[in-house]
């Protein structure tokens, strides 16, 4: 452990020893669910969420609200279940499975992460292509290097990585805000986006898509792993505390994750909507569009927020890997070995020339696949006392969890089904 890691839980654990509860406190516990909520602003919510902005306006506004209340409520099950048992979700499955069950987990984990890696990955590299007009193939390169200055942050310990991650997420919301500058977005018809309605029957498919692209799997697996040993708890009242501390900053980093996500509609709505632009949410025709509508300026904001959520997506499902392979079969790789393995996908997709953002997509429908086995599990874990102790969910955050468990995996089944059969 590095001087600063453990000045920093030093310090961390003095907090937790203190019976008052003080807002000073707060930045010493920042940082897991910054990480975690990159997923959920990655290269697959830039398609889903312009696509509904370009074709239906503000109207799914309150999809993304929606999607937004339930990221909260699993990434904080997931943080909970790490601080109180000190085990990742992998791990506990394992220690409560049978061989051959763990390692049915870990395959189907395993290609849930290159499915990740693989829109991640492919989002960086065209963001690259866009910007500086680097052919796709050799601005893969370049991401798959940046990517790896990232990872090699961890070398320092996880507050490097986790403030660099922070840095790109507040790159993506600086990217957004430039835009939201240049569209005007008439406040008194926003607001009615966030009534619930579905006026055209495609309004579904889109809305099933934003919220498809909201729960991912691996990062599911992660957020436990990222809690459970950051800063040890003594005792039951330090542990209450420290998920205090948690649930706030859930609460902080989703709900930036939220804004961003609304801003992503709300410009595209503003550049967009009502302007008759075929397939809006194909990146490439999204960013070639924005310039001569709103100037330069917007195309460079949409390509440097691509950019920043690749890259830094990318990075978080590669650690997702780690966390996978290590709960499930506990075994480890190089973390180098991982990326360059993770990122092969991505240049054989560039090399046969197949469609950046179709092939996006198409992973997006992959990773429907691997919800059931994320979720579930850690609902189950999370409502049993044998696991949790006092810390077990209440029947009311049970009941709760298993309809939007049952919404969800419901929600990505229609989702794949349409997709699959061009629906």
């Amino acid at each position: 452990m590095s001087h600063r890691e453990h000045r920093f839980q030093t310090e961390a654990a003095a907090a937790l020893a203190d019976p008052k509860f003080r807002w000073s406190q707060l930045l010493l516990f920042l940082g897991p669910s910054f990480i975690a909520s990159v997923a959920y602003m990655d290269p697959g919510n830039f398609a889903t969420n312009i696509s509904g902005g370009a074709k239906y306006g503000y109207s799914l506004l309150w999809v993304i609200l929606g999607a937004n209340l339930a990221a909260m409520f699993i990434q904080y099950q997931s943080a909970k279940l790490g601080i109180v048992t000190g085990r990742s979700l992998p791990e506990v499955i394992r220690d409560r499975s049978s061989k051959p069950t763990t390692i049915f987990f870990w395959v189907q984990g395993e290609l849930m992460a290159i499915a990740t890696d693989l829109a991640e990955f492919l989002g960086a590299s065209l963001a690259l292509h866009l910007l500086v007009g680097l052919p796709l193939i050799w601005a893969a390169v370049v991401a798959g290097v940046a990517s790896y200055l990232l990872l090699a942050l961890e070398r320092y310990g996880f507050r490097p990585l986790e403030a660099a991650i922070t840095a790109l997420v507040g790159v993506i919301a600086a990217s957004y805000l430039v835009q939201i500058v240049l569209v005007k977005p008439d406040l008194g018809r926003v607001l009615p986006g966030f009534v619930p309605t579905f006026r055209e029957p495609g309004m579904l498919f889109i809305a099933v898509g934003i919220l498809g692209a909201t729960v991912m799997p691996h990062v599911i697996y992660l957020h436990s792993a990222l809690t459970q040993d950051r800063v040890p708890t003594q005792g039951p009242r330090e542990k209450r505390k420290m998920l205090l501390f948690t649930k706030i900053e859930v609460f902080l980093a989703l709900g930036a994750a939220g804004l961003i996500n609304m801003a992503m509609l709300v410009a595209a709505t503003g550049a967009f909507y009502g302007k008759g632009i075929e397939n809006a949410g194909d990146l490439t025709v999204a960013y070639q569009t924005l310039t001569p509508l709103l100037g330069p300026l917007a195309g460079a904001s949409f390509a440097v927020a691509l950019l920043a959520s690749g890259l830094s997506s990318s990075t978080v499902g590669t650690l997702s890997g780690q966390v996978i392979m290590q709960g499930f079969v506990d075994f480890e790789i190089p973390v180098w070995v991982r990326r360059l393995v993770t990122m092969l996908p991505t240049f054989v997709i560039i090399l046969l020339g197949a469609d950046p953002t179709q092939s996006l997509v198409l992973s997006q429908v992959v990773l429907s696949f691997g919800i059931p086995f994320a979720l579930v599990p850690l609902l189950r874990f999370t409502g049993n006392r044998d696991v949790m102790g006092e810390h077990v969910n209440q029947p009311w955050v049970r009941a709760v969890g298993a309809v939007l468990a049952a919404g969800i995996i419901a929600l990505n089944l229609y989702l794949l089904v349409q997709t699959l059969t061009g629906g």
